[in-house]
């Protein structure tokens, strides 16, 4: 609720009231409540909310929405309806709310839980699962109780999705298929997994074990809950980690701004369709963001410069892969990610650097931030010359495949776009003049520097208009490698350049 509009003010007190109406029969005279279960999940529940809302907490104890609805729905089995929806409210008044406005939104989540809770008891004890569970002296009546159980799960997750949909529909306006859209799909599978849960407690609570039944299920529950947030907590780090590189990039080196974000998704585009599996995926996809972070150790001027590039300048440009891996050496998570770093420069033919490394002698996620280098490189604008069409760019990709590109992967690259396409948005402007005010260049081979990418390096034999002749192909030495004869800039550690 970006605020509590007047309509989705009454539709809380409309939902409130209801929830209001499901609780006031606890209080009716002569109603049959034990008391001390009542109380008992009330407390535990209470309990399991309350280190979400104080900071002295909150910073280790991971708590979010649905975390303890296990005991929500062993609330819904052991007692009456009416009891069971009171459960929820004490612990949803305190629990710890993301976003203003906190009270309504605590007011919400109250009455939406003890209204979800009451349908899903009443269902439960229609069909008669509290007779199912057994009680001191007899056993639960399995696999009957299981029916019950999973169909006061499917009901509350109907009547809490219902809910939730209809608040968004009502406070942010939202169309009602996209409010709705989704929501069950994603939410019913893990109610039912939190149903069979809360019947093992029910069954348990009805045991000999009593109350402690709650600290059998609750206790393993919590430390998985804690693993997994711990889990979205290391990989919020990641991503982190990679912004703050990237941004540092794009900073320092304007001509190229968004360029590294753009690889990073055309290398997942090729790597779908190679059929990567979803953790390399995502590995490859951090080497096509970080491909260029060895930009941070090229003097700012020689990035910047507008005029043509010294064979000095270039000789310094062309040690950012390096560089690139000696920044992100120490970061474990990038895994295979460094290897593409050092060696996205490589060519098939030999002639690429910092190694002259040939064929399959390079590592296949450099091949692949080769060629969505090249891509995002050729239909991107920039202050020196224009992007080029998406077709134009795919069919120099083609015709250097098998030289200076992996042909697989150009065609991976083909299938990809064809099917899921390049938003013009997203390959075209990206330093800060607009396309009109930048002039054009004179296209052809020399434009597209496909071994060098973005960085304003030409490939060996390749001009660029006004920035100077050809680079001859660098002396090698006895083991068919690159030979620096001058060392411009700082050089990496040699172990990097083996």
């Amino acid at each position: 609720m970006r605020a509590t509009r007047g309509a989705a003010r009454g539709y809380i007190l409309v939902v409130a009231v209801g929830a209001l109406c499901c609780v006031l029969p606890v209080l009716r005279t002569g109603a049959e409540i034990p008391w001390f279960t009542l109380a008992l999940l009330t407390g535990l529940y209470l309990v399991c909310e309350l280190p979400g809302r104080f900071p002295f907490f909150g910073g280790s104890v991971p708590i979010s929405a649905g975390s303890f609805f296990p005991l929500l729905l062993a609330a819904a089995f052991l007692l009456p309806p009416a009891a069971a929806a009171l459960v929820a409210v004490p612990g949803s008044l305190v629990g710890r709310v993301e976003q203003p406005p906190a009270a309504a939104r605590r007011v919400w989540r109250a009455a939406q839980l003890a209204v979800t809770v009451w349908a899903a008891s009443t269902v439960h004890a229609l069909l008669g699962g509290a007779a199912a569970l057994g009680g001191t002296g007899t056993g639960p009546d399995l696999p009957y109780a299981i029916l019950p159980a999973c169909v006061a799960a499917l009901v509350f997750s109907l009547v809490l999705t219902a809910l939730d949909g209809s608040i968004l529909v009502v406070a942010e306006r939202l169309p009602p298929g996209r409010a709705w859209g989704g929501l069950l799909p994603r939410s019913l599978g893990p109610h039912l997994v939190h149903g069979l849960a809360g019947l093992m407690m029910a069954v348990l609570w009805r045991g000999p074990y009593g109350p402690l039944s709650a600290l059998i299920v609750l206790l393993p529950m919590y430390i998985s809950c804690w693993v997994f947030a711990q889990y979205h907590r290391e990989h919020a780090a990641h991503r982190a980690t990679i912004r703050a590189l990237v941004q540092a990039v794009d900073i320092k080196d304007t001509y190229t701004r968004g360029h590294s974000e753009r690889v990073g998704r055309a290398s997942v585009i090729i790597a779908r369709e190679l059929g990567m599996e979803k953790d390399r995926l995502e590995v490859l996809r951090f080497a096509g963001i970080l491909h260029d972070v060895g930009k941070l150790g090229v003097p700012t001027r020689v990035l910047r410069k507008d005029g043509p590039l010294t064979p000095e300048e270039r000789q310094v440009i062309e040690l950012h892969p390096e560089y690139g891996h000696e920044i992100v050496r120490g970061i474990g998570f990038l895994g295979e990610a460094r290897a593409a770093i050092l060696h996205h420069h490589e060519r098939l033919d030999g002639s690429g650097y910092p190694y002259g490394l040939r064929g399959r002698e390079i590592p296949e996620f450099a091949r692949v931030v080769a060629v969505a280098d090249a891509f995002d490189a050729m239909t991107s604008t920039r202050s020196y010359r224009r992007g080029r069409p998406v077709p134009a760019a795919l069919e120099e990709l083609k015709r250097c495949a098998g030289t200076q590109f992996d042909p697989q992967m150009v065609r991976a690259l083909v299938r990809g776009l064809e099917r899921h396409g390049w938003s013009a948005v997203t390959a075209g402007v990206t330093a800060d003049e607009s396309p009109a005010a930048r002039p054009a260049d004179g296209g052809g081979a020399e434009a597209l520097r496909p071994a060098a990418g973005p960085d304003r390096v030409p490939p060996p034999q390749a001009t660029v208009p006004g920035r100077g002749a050809p680079r001859p192909h660098p002396p090698r030495d006895g083991a068919g490698r690159p030979a620096r004869t001058q060392s411009p800039g700082p050089q990496p550690p040699a172990d990097q350049r083996r």
